[in-house]
């Protein structure tokens, strides 16, 4: 065990975790430090606890000459200067295992009071009433649970369900079928679990191609018995839609957690129903999970004290000073290489192939690169974020295969990294180096030179007259403009590929339209 470190406990947190802590730490609490003071004394220390009120800032990390951890009790890690602290060399973890039970256990409640109308029969009681014919029921029991992202959290939902007698169907594009049969689940696309479903629950991410997922043409899918219900993120559901199904009877209910704007509208409309459970997003607030989240950091501080890696490192697993000097550069470039290719092939990745050549291919440890691939490439799709340290784990859950290679030979280039993913169906790549910022030089062996960065839209088309034009003039219906314009081909008049940076996100129903438009063969938005 190494010196004994002094840890600052600068918010409030459960005494389990202060307890822990000083069994093999100096610990300092003191949850009323102002932003000043912490700047003048954070040299002090070697490790520091907040949640959300204590901001972590740049100025901070700057003066933290001592600091080897920063940890977060708690999943959000907005109050933290990530960048700042990956610079200065220091561990930034957060306790996202601790909500899992805790939002799985409000799902539930959810997913009950949905069932046997408690919150309106409740209502109906205090205000001195006596209407049971009024509240009937329906059991969970023999009924089909349908869960849209199959991640830590739909996975507990589904377990407790089980408890229920209640079969399930699960929507997740990138969760093998062993794994899903483990769960005991069935694995299908989203067309038949929102119309086999009984009740509807959602743990995934926001992302664009998760907002409002579930809207009219879905709604339409359901049972008109159908129950749903979003303890993941605002904006999954559109709430318009939701609104004109539940008015119109097209489900059977709903209840949120999360809203498109938070708190909703005063005069929002969903307030007028009484076929909807509406709760102050407050799935993750209990008494269990703050002592939990207390709990975990303090024993990432003590694996660390211990000379051990802690599990939900955010920035960085441990490396020595020169490794970490020589890969730093390329961080950037492997999570955009990651994120974008995962993004762009079509289907589940089953292999990842990363090769790295020419100056980087010498140095002995990439694997922290190889890590921060994976991380790109698995972040877009799952709801809890992935770290460099955990990055192998999920890969190896989620049935990815990765490979990794050395060249000598980098083209011309100091450096090349070049990253390849393989679904069942199709593969696509992209090759890239750091020129002061990260770039793609090749996308699938065509050259162009792309900086990967915000809004993003690929096309594959045929290399004849018009084809660009036509892309283009479509954008332009749509008032989508066109920030950056890359092309490449194989030879005149053969396969080309589009990239572009857009200057707002492009809408799937723009993506559609351009897939229709003669000589497209695919069409691909992405955000980076």
């Amino acid at each position: 065990m190494v010196k004994m470190m002094k840890v600052l406990v600068a918010d409030a947190i459960n005494e389990k975790g202060i307890e822990n802590l000083e069994k093999v730490a100096e610990v300092l609490v003191d949850t009323s430090i102002t932003p000043e003071q912490l700047v003048d004394t954070i040299h002090e220390y070697n490790g520091i606890i907040v949640r959300s009120r204590t901001k972590v800032t740049k100025e901070v990390i700057d003066n933290a000459d001592n600091l080897k951890i920063i940890a977060r009790a708690g999943v959000g890690v907005d109050n933290i200067d990530l960048n700042a602290a990956t610079e200065k060399g220091i561990m930034v973890v957060n306790s996202p295992e601790s909500t899992s039970i805790t939002v799985a256990e409000h799902t539930m409640g959810l997913l009950l009071s949905m069932a046997r109308k408690l919150t309106i029969a409740d209502k109906s009681v205090k205000d001195g009433k006596w209407e049971k014919k009024k509240f009937m029921g329906v059991e969970l029991r023999n009924k089909t649970l349908g869960v849209i992202g199959m991640g830590r959290i739909g996975s507990q939902v589904v377990n407790r369900c089980k408890a229920f007698e209640m079969d399930a169907l699960a929507y997740d594009p990138y969760l093998p079928e062993e794994v899903a049969t483990q769960m005991g689940v069935e694995l299908t696309d989203l067309e038949t679990v929102l119309e086999n479903a009984d009740f509807i629950t959602i743990h995934v991410p926001l992302t664009p191609e998760t907002k409002h997922l579930i809207s009219t043409k879905e709604f339409e899918m359901m049972k008109d018995t159908a129950f749903i219900t979003n303890c993941a993120r605002g904006g999954i559901i559109d709430e318009d839609a939701l609104y004109e199904a539940l008015k119109n009877d097209k489900i059977g209910g709903a209840a949120l957690d999360v809203y498109e704007d938070e708190p909703p509208a005063e005069d929002s409309k969903l307030f007028e129903l009484d076929n909807i459970i509406l709760t102050p997003h407050i799935a993750a607030s209990t008494k269990e999970a703050q002592r939990d989240a207390a709990i975990i950091v303090a024993d990432e501080i003590i694996k660390l004290i211990e000379g051990g890696t802690p599990n939900n490192v955010l920035n960085m697993p441990r490396i020595d000073n020169i490794t970490y000097q020589e890969v730093s550069p390329y961080f950037e470039l492997c999570e955009k290489l990651g994120s974008f290719i995962s993004q762009a092939v079509n289907g589940k990745v089953k292999d990842l192939e990363i090769i790295y050549s020419g100056e980087i291919a010498k140095i002995d440890n990439l694997d922290i690169l190889t890590r921060t691939v994976i991380q790109g490439a698995v972040n877009p799709f799952l709801s809890s974020p992935v770290n460099a340290v955990n990055a192998t784990i999920v890969a190896k859950e989620r049935g990815i295969n990765i490979t990794e290679g050395r060249k000598t030979n980098a083209k011309g280039y100091e450096s090349l990294i070049r990253v390849k993913a393989k679904s069942e169906s199709d593969e696509f790549s992209a090759e890239g180096t750091t020129l002061h910022e990260a770039r793609i030089l090749k996308v699938n062996d065509y050259w162009v030179d792309v900086i990967p960065k915000g809004h993003m839209f690929i096309a594959k088309y045929e290399d004849i007259p018009g084809s660009i034009g036509a892309i283009g003039t479509k954008l332009g219906e749509y008032g989508v403009n066109i920030g950056i314009m890359q092309v490449g081909r194989d030879k005149k008049g053969g396969r080309a590929i589009m990239v572009l940076t857009l200057d707002k996100e492009i809408p799937n129903s723009v993506i559609k339209e351009i897939q229709a438009l003669d000589n497209v063969y695919e069409a691909i938005g992405l955000e980076l």
